[in-house]
């Protein structure tokens, strides 16, 4: 709806931001009966949710996390059946470039979930250079999106299931009951604010009591001469040091301190060496992390240059064509997840830290449903003519 002025609007259930975990409010909520209403600023989008890898790295996730994981997984799955959009089930590579990294890997995969792959396998699964490798993993609860089309699908997908989007409609204030925007005024019973790192333009004391940061990351779409496609996004030695399953192994001590002694350039920009493919063979690369209020607009080309020497590097290829560069933001705070009530029925909702897609939905899911309870849910998957006849 873009008309000058909003129509008196009351809803239970009142949304602001159409990122992933907004989406996931609103996506619980309607599940449950409630009628929605979801604002945005902008008039599609292009924040945090779309300028990714599209990675949902569930398998590699510790205490809540995982538990959010797991929930989003199960949803991520509904909605891309509901939607229309591929959800993959190709789990994760993990490659191992040192046996310090084998070493962290075999302790992890003891839990479960992870299959160990010989040197072989990775090469069967991922096109990277024979001599850079020994063996790795494959973390097998991992799914891969689009993220450049599927918040779009799901968003249009919960419009045909009657929630309200106010798009170019930015809200200015919020109070219990009473969400006022640059449109005018919706009543609702609970306003869940869903806004990222912009938390500190409508909250601002709340962002400043979280310890709220933005954090800017440099990535690049790529033309790649590779050997074969790759199956399955694609982690390194670097990745193991964000991610909590292997993060806590003690193991990790000995990858870290290699990995910073012999690349310090690379620890620098606080790199997570990764990649994951679209369908039309572009590659995805990244990515670097600065945090701080207000990250510099201005991008230090030596960051991207250091993504592309090292993807050659790894993959044992030419330089690769850069099809596209951005910068990805996102929250960043001194703790994963901001779930606060600043007010009453007033949700501040939100992932502080880069498994928003990981885990979004989930965190959404649960806190709507301590809310509003969870009887009466349906299954959205199933199109509404056939429902009940199941």
């Amino acid at each position: 709806m873009d008309a000058a002025r909003l129509p008196v609007t009351s809803v239970d259930v009142a949304v602001v931001g159409s990122g992933i975990v907004g989406l996931g409010v609103a996506y619980a909520a309607v599940r449950r009966g409630l009628s929605v209403a979801v604002v945005d600023r902008a008039d599609r989008p292009g924040g945090a949710s779309v300028r990714n890898f599209g990675h949902l790295c569930i398998g590699a996730q510790i205490g809540p996390a995982r538990r959010y994981a797991d929930r989003s997984r199960d949803l991520w799955l509904s909605l891309g059946a509901a939607a229309g959009f591929e959800v993959r089930r190709c789990g994760t590579i993990v490659a191992a470039r040192h046996e310090d990294e084998m070493a962290v890997l075999t302790a992890a995969a003891a839990d479960g979930g992870i299959d160990l792959l010989d040197h072989r396998e990775v090469l069967t699964a991922a096109p990277v250079a024979p001599d850079r490798v020994i063996g790795g993993a494959r973390i097998l609860p991992d799914l891969q999106v689009d993220p450049r089309t599927a918040t779009r699908q799901i968003a249009e997908h919960l419009t045909r299931r009657g929630v309200e989007f106010h798009r170019r409609t930015a809200a200015v204030a919020v109070r219990p009951g009473v969400l006022t925007t640059t449109r005018g005024e919706i009543h609702a019973g609970t306003i869940v604010v869903c806004v990222n790192h912009d938390l500190d333009h409508l909250l601002p004391e709340v962002a400043e009591d979280i310890g709220l940061l933005r954090c800017a990351l440099d990535m690049l779409r790529v033309r790649a001469d590779l050997r074969r496609p790759l199956t399955a996004p694609l982690l390194t030695g670097w990745s193991m040091l964000r991610y909590g399953r292997f993060a806590q192994q003690p193991l990790i001590a000995a990858v870290r301190a290699r990995l910073h002694t012999d690349r310090p350039d690379l620890a620098a920009v606080d790199v997570n060496q990764m990649y994951t493919q679209f369908p039309d063979g572009s590659l995805i690369v990244g990515d670097t992390h600065e945090r701080a209020v207000d990250v510099d607009p201005f991008r230090a080309e030596a960051a991207s240059r250091l993504l592309l020497a090292a993807t050659e590097d790894l993959f044992g290829i030419p330089a690769p064509t850069v099809v596209e560069r951005w910068t990805g933001v996102y929250a960043s705070g001194p703790q994963p997840f901001v779930d606060r009530e600043p007010q009453p029925g007033v949700i501040v909702l939100g992932v502080a830290t880069g498994i928003g897609m990981t885990t979004g939905l989930g965190l959404a899911e649960e806190r709507i449903g301590r809310v509003h309870g969870d009887l009466g849910v349906r299954d959205m998957s199933i199109p509404r003519s056939t429902r009940g006849a199941q």
